[in-house]
């Protein structure tokens, strides 16, 4: 390809005559070319010199491959002698100036390319020059300890591109800003104040080798106001120094800025782990929507600053920082990418247009708002650029005159100035609109404050909380408060709704970051209050974990639900990605809380039955343990060695075994482990193999219940294992399968039914669920059977009594009998399943179809209230306590109708239980017949 068989389009000379002129100085180029050269010269005063100074340069270079040429211009400039660098940069820029501004013009560029190849001039006269002036300041020892050889890397010395410099999209003009710091860690003993010094001569003298104008010209006007607390520092800082500042007083316009920066110049690889290590402060880990009213403060301080509010005339207009100009869509992006980009890595891109991408494959930003803001901003910047390329001055102001236009269009290939004219302010305007409703706090939320009626008593304390300390929380809460209180008004009972609420409300322990949520996202808003109004529990734990609700605005919060596997693999991707082990602990909590969150609002909407509600909360505890179990091996082996012969192996019992868990359960587990005859680990700390595998299953179960910074995850229950209490906690494979086989009570063969391998060495599993099926299939005295299970429900009815009307487990006919009773039904026909309908099912040829689905039908209206319950409420369940919403939200899962759910008839739903169970209990007693004397077995 050559250049001009490249070309696309050129612009119109406004000045013909010189256009004339100057393209009579290539009387051989093509006629496309010539054509190129006269509309820019007839155009631009400064390309028009550069073209006539550099004739001889420019005709060879436009016969060559125009993606060899940029490469032949700063290949050099390395190698360059200090003495005349500065001479030969001016040169550089000059060339790259001219041969950008003609395939800008010509379209032989798209816009990367263009700003792409003056960010990479600028990034080569920054190395070029730091690397020459820093070599004699080495020789003479000014830099305690740095050698020659210590050149390549700068001595440690990095300096940051930022702002476009840094996103690769420097205009035709542009600055350059710059931080520069130096890995301290190489200057220890002393040697860092003499070693500051040095690099401080070195950046002040890099800035005059690339901003001093002389009679070749200059490079790049330099700019290092953007270090931190720039007023009182040096030009060089220590990293270690500008870490401590951003972690304590960083500000969200240098988080901003932080979203383009790269090391362009000096020691690349130590910019990049300092930038690494900058990250928690750029990126915060919960979705930041307090970044709106920053950004929006920030533009309203330019426009105040500038005088740059919107006079309706394109004269003298402001491209860049005026409304619906190119900052605009900057920090549309930008603060987006603040918001959600700490969970969303994607998002991390420095690119404006790179970055819009991002957020609209995310789900952040519709595709047709993305496009019309990409176009403009590609248009925006082309004009940006013919701006600047007239005469090579820094500006983004419009033209004064009609004079100017009428250049500025021809200049952009337009004849008709007017034309031109009605595009420009059609496309302002559109930024300005799409940028401004993105923007804009809510206003809406005062005026409706003004028709708002006198207030609840229980909002006055409102102001002494926590989260409404802060005069910008109040601020927020304010413009909020009218929309809130009105849809606390429409709840069936709405003094039930503000106390929940306000229990909600008091927990918080701060409000800026959760209240600007709400504000741009008013759905949020709404599903506070449905939660406020049915579940006061679900929204008290909300108040102590705010930071789930970041979940529902992630895209995904209502997709189809993603399976077990498919979530072990997610939260094993994270887990992977964490630093270190605690940040493992405190990722797998946050993770596991927003898909628990996800369940529950789930089922409170009735988005899912209660069947698949008591699934997913079984399949999201498999996938933490089964996520979570290689993490703490991995975590216990870099101390005690690998695990001993096979590994270990989680088998769920109980609740989690069967398959179904409620918003509160624990989980019952056994760890089984096969040593293979290894004696000891081999490690730093070798271990034994018993007390290896029983430390490790303490680490497990630390992993899984001990509080750290982000809660804990599930109480673990370790009862069921061989011997309970007095057993090892974990248990031998062999060990296990003798205990089963010949010593264990009839109650821990009916645990057995419901056990189920969960995570662990695979190998190990399938032999754990053979030595299960071997114990389920032997032969079993069926009456001694039944008598012992008698005795043992005839104890549980006297030890654990029905506590309430609706207490949906305990006493005959209920959960805790008709699981008793599958367990044994399974047990007898040797039937391999766990799910307790599935056990009912094995008992029909014992007690009759009739009877086996009256048991079904009732269980699963029990397991509907304790789920519902269990959402709801934290403590022990009680009708009194049951507001409107939780009540119609029990009866709408008991099946029971919508007039009862309307009326709250839970009197009617007390009738059902206490019939249903009195036929359950009936049923499972006929079947069991009398109690017996076995002995205690529990």
């Amino acid at each position: 390809m050559t250049f001009t068989s490249a070309i696309t389009r050129h612009p119109i000379a406004h000045d013909a005559q010189a256009g004339e002129d100057c393209a009579a100085l290539f009387p051989d180029a093509a006629p496309e070319l010539r054509q190129l050269i006269a509309g820019t010269a007839g155009c631009s005063p400064y390309l028009r010199g550069l073209i006539e100074r550099e004739r001889d340069w420019l005709e060879a270079a436009l016969h060559d491959d125009p993606r060899a040429v940029l490469d032949g211009l700063l290949t050099p400039l390395p190698e360059q002698p200090l003495e005349g660098l500065g001479a030969t940069l001016r040169q550089a820029k000059r060339r790259v100036a001219l041969y950008t501004g003609l395939a800008d013009l010509g379209g032989v560029w798209t816009l990367e390319q263009v700003t792409g190849a003056l960010t990479r001039l600028a990034d080569a006269a920054c190395d070029a020059g730091l690397k020459a002036l820093l070599a004699p300041e080495i020789a003479r020892g000014r830099i305690p300890g740095a050698t020659e050889a210590d050149l390549p890397d700068a001595a440690g010395l990095c300096v940051l591109a930022m702002g476009k410099m840094g996103a690769h999209e420097l205009n035709y003009s542009s600055d350059i800003d710059l931080i520069c710091l130096v890995d301290q860690d190489r200057y220890r003993g002393g040697n860092w104040p003499e070693a500051r010094a040095g690099f401080i001569r070195v950046v002040r003298k890099l800035t005059q080798l690339l901003s001093d104008i002389t009679g070749e010209g200059y490079v790049f006007r330099t700019d290092l106001r953007l270090r931190p607390d720039a007023s009182s520092t040096p030009v060089v800082l220590a990293m270690e120094q500008a870490e401590r500042y951003y972690e304590s007083l960083g500000r969200t316009w240098e988080r901003a800025a932080h979203i383009k920066a790269r090391p362009c110049a000096g020691d690349l690889a130590a910019g990049a782990a300092y930038l690494d290590r900058l990250r928690p402060f750029v990126w915060r880990k919960h979705l930041d929507f307090a970044a709106i009213q920053d950004a929006y403060d920030m533009r309203l301080k330019i426009r105040d600053h500038k005088g740059l509010h919107g006079t309706g005339t394109l004269e003298s207009r402001d491209l860049k920082l005026a409304p619906g100009g190119i900052r605009e869509i900057e920090f549309f992006t930008q603060t987006r990418q603040l918001i959600a980009g700490g969970r969303d890595p994607r998002l991390r891109e420095r690119g404006t247009l790179a970055g819009l991408a991002a957020l609209e494959q995310a789900g952040w930003v519709p595709g047709d708002v993305v496009a019309r803001l990409g176009t403009a901003y590609r248009a925006h910047r082309e004009v940006e650029h013919r701006l600047q390329q007239v005469a090579d001055a820094q500006t983004h102001m419009l033209p004064r005159d009609a004079e100017g236009f009428d250049r500025l269009a021809r200049m952009c290939g337009h004849g008709d100035t007017e034309a031109f004219r009605a595009d420009l302010r059609a496309r302002l305007e559109m930024v300005a609109a799409e940028t401004e409703t993105f923007f804009a706090p809510g206003t809406p939320g005062a005026a409706a404050e003004e028709d708002a009626g006198p207030e609840p008593e229980i909002v006055e304390k409102w102001r002494s909380y926590p989260a409404l300390r802060s005069d910008r929380a109040m601020a927020i809460f304010k413009r909020l408060k009218p929309e809130l209180l009105a849809q606390l008004q429409s709840a069936p009972k709405p003094e039930e709704a503000l106390a929940a609420f306000d229990g909600f409300l008091s927990g918080l322990p701060a409000g800026v970051q959760l209240f600007s949520m709400f504000e741009a996202n008013p759905q949020l808003l709404r599903l506070i209050t449905d939660i406020a109004a049915t579940a006061p529990a679900l929204a008290r734990y909300l108040s102590h974990n705010a930071s789930v609700l970041d979940a529902v605005i992630g895209g995904s919060f209502f997709a189809d639900w993603p399976g077990r596997a498919a979530l072990r693999t997610e939260l094993a991707n994270r887990l992977a990605a964490a630093p270190d082990y605690e940040t493992r602990l405190d990722t797998a909590r946050r993770w596991a809380k927003e898909w628990h969150f996800r369940t529950g609002v789930h089922h409170l909407r009735g988005l899912i039955a209660v069947d698949e509600t008591g699934a997913q909360y079984a399949d999201l505890a498999e996938a933490v343990i089964g996520a979570l179990l290689p993490v703490v091996t991995d975590h216990f082996a870099e101390k005690h060695g690998a695990p001993p012969g096979r590994g270990a192996m989680v088998l769920g019992m109980g609740a989690l075994g069967a398959g179904w868990l409620t918003a509160q359960s624990d989980l019952d587990i056994i760890v089984i482990y096969d040593a293979g005859g290894i004696e000891m680990s081999e490690g730093r700390r070798p271990l034994a193999a018993r007390p290896y595998y029983a430390r490790l299953t303490q680490a497990l179960v630390t992993a899984l219940s001990a509080p750290t910074a982000e809660g804990r995850l599930y109480e673990v229950d370790m009862r069921l294992r061989p011997s309970g209490r007095q057993g090892p906690v974990a248990t031998a494979l062999e060990a296990f399968a003798t205990y089963q086989k010949s010593e264990a009570w009839t109650w821990e063969h009916l645990a057995l039914t419901r056990a189920r391998p969960i995570a662990g060495a695979p190998e190990l599993q399938e032999e754990v669920t053979r030595v299960r099926a071997d114990v389920l299939r032997s032969r079993r005295d069926r009456a001694a059977t039944l008598q012992s299970v008698a005795d043992m429900r005839a104890r549980l009815a006297e030890a654990k009594p029905a506590d309430a009307p609706l207490d949906a487990k305990r006493g005959p006919g209920r959960m805790q009998d008709i699981e008793l009773f599958a367990q044994t039904a399974a047990l007898l026909a040797g039937a391999d399943v766990t799910a307790t309908d599935a056990q009912i099912d094995s008992a029909a040829d014992w007690i009759g179809a009739e009877k086996t689905a009256h048991l079904r039908t009732h269980y699963g209206l029990l397991r509907a209230v304790q789920a519902a319950g269990r959402l709801i409420t934290e403590e022990r369940f009680s009708p009194r306590r049951l507001g409107q919403g939780g009540c119609a939200m029990m009866l709408r899962d008991a099946g029971l109708g919508d007039e009862a759910a309307a009326t709250c008839d839970i009197a009617l739903l007390e009738r059902r239980l206490a019939e249903g169970s009195a036929a359950a209990a009936e049923i499972i007693g006929a079947a069991l017949g009398p109690a017996g004397t076995e002995k205690d077995e529990t």
